[in-house]
């Protein structure tokens, strides 16, 4: 097989590329999952203990580009091929031209504008190729990497919901994010 050229190809920025999810990825998968903290922050609770069964069944539902759940996950590299992270794009509501996103980075690659980056492509995705209005997202309180992410991509901060999740023995704010098309192309175009 040869080598794919990257050149003009839109799933990859400046910075990361998005491939889709393989059933090979259950690895990274599976020890990031030990990552307790940003369990909490990305899925509002803690897992119970990791399996390489587990993730290899999720894995395996999810690779290919398959459609579970209305989601369809990408793996998030580098440009050197390094894996980094994972995402999501939730496509649910047709109906009202809304969509959402789910990402996960590993401790050791945030903070560095991979899942930002990511995001950027998914949003151009959403707004540019499925003709999507709005994108939508919460954020638990605390988790100040996904509330700067999302302030930096143009999101509005719509609303909070006081104390409407519990995990870690207290109930947190939700914070909901929004972002319209028109407000997109004002910004990222």
């Amino acid at each position: 097989m040869r080598e794919a050229v990257y050149d003009n190809y839109f799933w990859q920025s400046d910075l990361v590329r998005l491939r889709a999810w393989s059933e090979e990825d259950w690895e990274w998968d599976y020890y990031t999952n030990f990552d307790t903290s940003a369990a909490r922050l990305a899925d509002y609770e803690i897992n119970l203990p990791p399996t390489v069964l587990n993730s290899k069944k999720y894995s395996e539902r999810i690779a290919n580009l398959a459609i579970n759940n209305c989601r369809i996950a990408f793996a998030i590299e580098t440009l050197d091929g390094i894996h980094v992270g994972r995402i999501n794009i939730l496509l649910d509501d047709d109906e009202n031209g809304t969509f959402g996103m789910g990402l996960k980075i590993s401790s050791e690659h945030r903070g560095k504008g991979y899942g930002t980056s990511a995001m950027k492509i998914l949003l151009k995705y959403g707004f540019m190729e499925k003709r999507l209005n709005k994108y939508s997202a919460s954020v638990i309180e605390g988790n100040e990497g996904s509330i700067k992410m999302h302030k930096k991509l143009g999101c509005e901060q719509e609303g909070v919901l006081k104390q409407n999740i519990y995990t870690n023995g207290r109930y947190y704010a939700e914070i909901y994010f929004g972002l319209t098309k028109e407000d997109y192309l004002k910004i990222m175009v």
